[in-house]
């Protein structure tokens, strides 16, 4: 089958309509928000992506010969490595030092969004093959040093190592949903002393705040902006860079509100902390949190023990809480694997970079299963 290659620098140069057919819909288990185009879209509009950020859009608009949409993927070109949450900055430093430009750069992913999902998007035929030769076509054409294609999904990266792309993995940690019907369910499969230690954190502290859930038309301005407040000082404490803007939230809301579950922690009706998730079709999905009170253990309610009550509530069969953290584990969440795929065009560049890959795979696989002994769950549940 033919296919006819766009990129778009916006993704408003294709219709909503048409790039959100290549998608689930929205009450489709497999349904992935971050691909929506009402997000990728909010990015773009409130300035978070695009002219002096770094992140170029160069999204890859697929159509058959009939003219009709047949793939998508978002795409990036990258002056840096920042906002990836896959750390590449040693590979451009490698390049450096051998004389190579390393920057710039394609990117397929979402733009400061560390959660698997879809990213080479088609049911037709044919239509991935064509997004992988345009993506080589774009690097060979520009001078650009390679694609990465992160946090995909297991078996794209396999089917993308079969076409000379590199495999990286690393580890998250994410909660499973097995058929519990309420928390205390979900404790009961717990280890006597886990299940202690999670009891007694939230007491503590619901000892100093209340807490509300919001979701939808429940979420108003005067919400956004106090979580707002709450981001950028958790973004200047530990990273030094807000990616997101306030007018991102008022889009995103705007146009995904039921797909938005702000949670709230209160003192004397004050809103003091908040964590902030995306709800897919069957997962619930931790992003950003911050608060403007220190309160032991409150980090832990808000972004986790709220996260489970809530995907059990909704019986979604996971929580994804994001990159990094092992202290997750003591809290019920399990070490996976994640995946991301790179094609670099400089052959020594891309060997080194291979055996680098391969040793690093063997710890990752290592490490996981080290984690996977040191579970809270019972042995044998």
């Amino acid at each position: 089958m033919t296919f006819n290659a766009k990129i778009l620098p916006r993704i408003c140069d294709v219709a909503r309509t048409d790039w959100n057919a290549l998608l689930p819909a929205r009450d489709a288990p497999d349904y992935h928000p971050f691909t929506d185009w009402d997000f990728l879209n909010a990015l773009e509009e409130s300035g978070c992506v695009g002219a002096n950020t770094g992140w170029q859009p160069a999204h890859i608009w697929l159509q058959d010969a009939s003219g009709n949409g047949a793939g998508c993927a978002p795409l990036y070109v990258k002056s840096h490595s920042m906002g990836e949450y896959v750390f590449d900055q040693g590979w451009a430093d490698a390049a450096a030092r051998s004389g190579q430009d390393y920057y710039p750069k394609l990117q397929c992913a979402v733009p400061f969004t560390p959660v698997n999902g879809p990213r080479l998007i088609s049911q037709t035929p044919g239509a991935e093959t064509a997004m992988v030769q345009t993506l080589k076509d774009i690097c060979l054409q520009n001078d650009m040093s390679g694609v990465h294609l992160t946090f995909g999904d297991k078996n794209l990266v396999q089917r993308l190592a079969e076409q000379g792309f590199l495999i990286r993995t690393d580890r998250q940690f994410h909660f499973f949903n097995r058929g519990y019907k309420n928390f205390d369910e979900f404790l009961a499969g717990l280890t006597a002393r886990k299940r202690k230690k999670i009891k007694a954190e939230r007491r503590k502290a619901a000892e100093h705040v209340q807490i509300k859930r919001l979701r939808g038309d429940d979420i108003k301005p005067e919400h956004w902006d106090a979580f707002y407040h709450f981001y950028q000082d958790t973004s200047a404490r530990k990273w030094g860079r807000a990616y997101l803007t306030r007018a991102f939230f008022a889009a995103v809301h705007a146009h995904m509100g039921e797909q938005i579950l702000l949670v709230l922690a209160y003192q004397d009706d004050t809103p003091i902390a908040g964590a902030l998730n995306f709800i897919g079709g069957d997962a619930l999905y931790g992003r950003h949190w911050g608060a403007a009170v220190d309160i032991p253990f409150l980090h832990f309610e808000l972004c986790y023990y709220q996260a489970v009550e809530a995907a059990v509530n909704m019986g979604l069969s996971r929580v994804e809480a994001g990159a990094q953290g092992e202290h997750k584990l003591a809290r019920g969440y399990e070490p996976v694997t994640t995946y991301s795929a790179h094609y670099l065009t400089n052959p020594g560049l891309h060997e080194a970079v291979a055996n680098f890959l391969e040793r690093e795979r063997r710890a990752v696989k290592h490490h996981i299963d080290v984690l996977n002994e040191l579970t809270p769950f019972r042995k044998g549940d």
